[in-house]
Order: C-alpha cells, then structure tokens, then sequence
C-alpha cells in the first residue's frame, strides 16, 4: 500500500510530500500519529512549492538589475528618506495598492532601486513583471497586430507589481497613450505600479500628451503614490571614478 501511495505521489507532482512521506517511512523516523503525520506531509509540500515559485518569479519578471535593498547607496548627497525606503520592504504599499515613483538623473540609480524593489516583492511571493517603457509599447503594438494584445494586456493587469522604467524618453503616440491609458485604468485601485523616469513628475503630463487623457492618467497615478526623487552625482560616474 506505501509503494502504491508513493507511486501516485509521484504521478501528481507531489515530490516534496513524496520525500517526507519516504522519509517517514524509515525506522528512524519520528513515530507521527496519523494527524500530525498529514500535517507533516502538507506542509513540506506546501513549504517546496513556495520555494519553487519565489525562485520562479524573479526569472518571470525579467529585471534588468539583479538588484537587493541592502546594496541600496544612501549618501547624503542623494537626498534619499532612509526609513521611507527600508519600509518599502515589507511591500506594504502593494498590499494598499499604492504606486511608487522613481525620478532623477541619468544614472542616479533610479532603475536599480526599482529593481531592488521588485525583487523584494518576489522574495515575498508577489507576482512582478519589469519592463523597459519602449520595449512594453514595442510588445503592446505588436500585439495588435497579431491579435494578442487583450491576452498581453490581461497578463499585466494580473501582476501584483508592475515596473515601467526609462519611462518619459519620447513623447506617447496616440497609440502608446491610449494603451498606457488602459494599464493605468486596470491597475488603478487594484494593483501597484512603480514607474521610473529621469524628468520630474510635473512634465509627465507634456510627456502623455492630449491633455483629458494625461489628466486622466496621473490623477489616477499620482494620488496615492510614494514619491522619490534621486539627487546626486551619477552611479555609473561614482563607480567609474571609484575604480
């Protein structure tokens, strides 16, 4: 009967349930009553398969930055709210569907901290997908023409966290805005986005273009958003004078 019930542990994916179930099998094993026995068994599957997926998720969400918080730089010169970012950590704000932005210079280090974020959402089991703003335009036109792009646009209505990074290096196309429109719309008290952008919030909105829709969008944006602005001399200049 054990060979049996290992067998069709197997058949059902249950691998981790089949190694406790092995285990316990052995004359060593802890001698379980038949509660805590189920109990065992559960939860060393229940405890493999959180593994496994917050494994997966940082592969899914495609980060540009292998980035953690604890590598966050907080100079003085950055002008950075210490206790504002370590509390992004516990990912509160996407339980409060809160949104994050992220603006300063080129090279200030606004994608890695992006990056850093998202990542710590994974660790936490949140489904996050990154995108650089003219790739993700690039995929959504595309998809039009293929005829995927509902599929597209419900596979990031779904994410927890969405990233949009370099967002603001060309002005939006009637296309770009009307799809940046639904993103916003669908994830608007539903789900947190985080954007990063060298120019400051206040010219998103020349950005967007087509003034009721770029209203539209950053009312929706800007009214519950955590908001840092990066100062400084350029990371990728530090580093270069450092070595």
């Amino acid at each position: 009967m054990n060979k049996q019930t290992l067998e069709h542990m197997k058949q059902l994916r249950l691998y981790d349930m089949y190694r406790a179930f092995n285990s316990s099998l052995s004359p060593q094993s802890t001698n379980y009553t038949s509660d805590e026995l189920v109990a065992y068994l559960i939860q060393s599957e229940w405890d493999d398969r959180q593994d496994r997926k917050i494994e997966r998720l940082p592969k899914a969400a495609r980060f540009r930055y292998s980035a953690v918080m604890e590598a966050i730089d907080f100079d003085a010169s950055r002008q950075l709210d210490k206790n504002q970012i370590q509390r992004f950590a516990s990912c509160d704000f996407i339980k409060h569907k809160q949104n994050i932005l992220v603006t300063g210079s080129t090279g200030a280090g606004k994608s890695y901290m992006a990056s850093a974020i998202g990542h710590q959402a994974c660790s936490l089991g949140y489904k996050v997908m990154y995108f650089n703003t003219n790739k993700l335009f690039t995929m959504l036109k595309t998809s039009k023409a293929d005829g995927s792009y509902l599929k597209q646009i419900n596979k990031l209505e779904k994410q927890d966290l969405l990233i949009i990074d370099d967002f603001g290096l060309k002005a939006l196309d009637a296309i770009n805005r009307h799809s940046f429109m639904e993103i916003i719309e669908d994830r608007h008290g539903e789900h947190s986005i985080i954007i990063a952008s060298q120019l400051p919030v206040e010219a998103w909105h020349e950005i967007i273009g087509e003034q009721t829709i770029a209203d539209a969008i950053l009312d929706r944006l800007v009214h519950n958003a955590h908001r840092i602005d990066i100062k400084g001399e350029s990371m990728r200049k530090k580093m270069k004078n450092k070595y």
